[in-house]
């Protein structure tokens, strides 16, 4: 399919079977969960499970016709993967998922010795943000105990964006490494990448990005974001579970030790030691999950066609139909921006006098499959001054009736809990 002026979520929602299912006593399915996991259309099932029927092998292994298939489908996914993000293929690096993949990045540094780029003493600082989720704060926390190293951040205001305003004061010359999300799973925010990367090259940092709200949702292409490294989950991005990415400049992974050690990762193995592949073969250890990165590939070639700028402004505009009507209730507390203004599809709330667990089940039995509680990300949620929030967050299947529809349960829980 291809949809070149604007998105049809009814036309789309037909490509995916789980929305043929009801749910709660016959209900049909709302599922406004999508900064979880995403939905999986007909065409990544199939790709996912024609791989296993028909071109199963270890790939980069054998010489046998299933093995050259398996490596050429692998090594075709790796192309997707590269042209959807404006990469080299050889920058591309397939992970479980990007926690795995942030977790690469910190343990390789870890591995790295006195004189190569990437090793860490106390003298040194790794820069975080108070909104980050629990995938790209605690590796750096861990590598920052490991090294002795220095750990700093940046605040959240009350509008739920960062605070730039010292920014030469915590990027330092110290400064090894910038780690930071694209967009706030909790907030929404699409943080100002521009300053934060100028400075931080400006003292040699390395910054690093966690892509996972963004790649699915919005044009990202490496060569002009700037960033050094960057990680997104495959499951967020209509493919399968168990494959994310690891992008990386290629001079940079050139100096990358690996993390991972054993099969297919070698140049050269003695008894007594080993040499290293080049990359990406050096940080793919073992036989990865070759069905779903292919898998992965189908799913990305589907968002293609759909078009990145189409989704987004599909999301947008559902996101502005959302803050519209909550903004509205002087009940309802938006967590984040309360325009669009630099966000995307992902608006946290609460309701005044039920708790979100409470308001999650009262909605579910409606149909309505939201988040709740801290998203994993806690110290944000601190910041807040709350225990846990209500999200709900879009993706290119979700209709304006989904929006309307939430905002009917939200309004039907008040009567129920008699907050109104």
């Amino acid at each position: 399919m291809s949809i070149e002026l604007a998105l049809d979520p009814y036309l789309i929602r037909s490509d995916f079977p789980i929305f043929n299912r009801t749910v709660r006593d016959n209900k049909r399915l709302i599922y406004l969960d999508n900064g979880a996991t995403s939905q999986k259309p007909e065409v990544v099932i199939e790709a996912e499970a024609n791989f296993y029927r028909n071109t199963n092998a270890a790939v980069h292994r054998g010489a046998h016709h299933l093995a050259e298939e398996a490596t050429e489908a692998y090594e075709e996914a790796r192309d997707s993967v590269s042209e959807f993000l404006g990469a080299k293929p050889s920058e591309v690096i397939f992970t479980k998922n990007a926690t795995e993949a942030i977790n690469l990045l910190a343990y390789a540094f870890t591995n790295a010795e006195s004189g190569n780029r990437f090793h860490l003493t106390p003298q040194d600082r790794i820069v975080v943000t108070e909104m980050e989720h629990h995938a790209n704060l605690i590796p750096w926390q861990q590598l920052a105990k490991r090294s002795g190293a220095h750990l700093g951040w940046f605040c959240v205001d009350d509008e739920g964006r960062l605070d730039l305003s010292d920014i030469d004061s915590i990027i330092t010359e110290s400064t090894k490494i910038v780690a930071l999300t694209h967009q706030s799973n909790v907030l929404g925010t699409i943080n100002p990448l521009g300053a934060i990367i100028a400075r931080a090259h400006q003292v040699g940092a390395i910054v690093v990005l966690d892509a996972c709200q963004s790649v699915p949702h919005m044009e990202v292409d490496v060569a002009s974001l700037g960033v050094d490294f960057l990680a997104f989950s495959g499951h967020k991005t209509l493919g399968p579970t168990g494959v994310g990415v690891l992008w990386g400049r290629s001079e940079l992974l050139e100096d990358l030790p690996p993390f991972l050690f054993g099969g297919s990762m070698i140049e050269t193995v003695t008894m007594t030691g080993a040499t290293w592949a080049a990359p990406p073969t050096r940080f793919e250890a073992g036989v990865p999950n070759m069905a779903q990165a292919v898998g992965l590939s189908t799913a990305l070639k589907y968002l293609s066609n759909v078009g990145m700028r189409n989704i987004h402004a599909h999301e947008m505009k559902l996101t502005e139909r959302l803050l519209d009507a909550l903004n509205e209730k002087k009940s309802v507390t938006i967590f984040g921006p309360k325009n669009l203004e630099m966000r995307g599809g992902v608006v946290s709330f609460a309701v005044e006098g039920i708790h979100p667990h409470d308001l999650g089940q009262f909605l579910d039995s409606h149909g309505i499959a939201v988040r709740t509680g801290h998203h994993c990300a806690w110290p944000l949620n601190r910041k807040l001054g709350v225990v846990a929030t209500t999200r709900a967050s879009f993706y290119l299947y979700n209709t304006d009736a989904d929006v309307d529809e939430l905002v009917i349960g939200i309004n039907a829980a008040e009567k129920y809990f008699g907050t109104i």
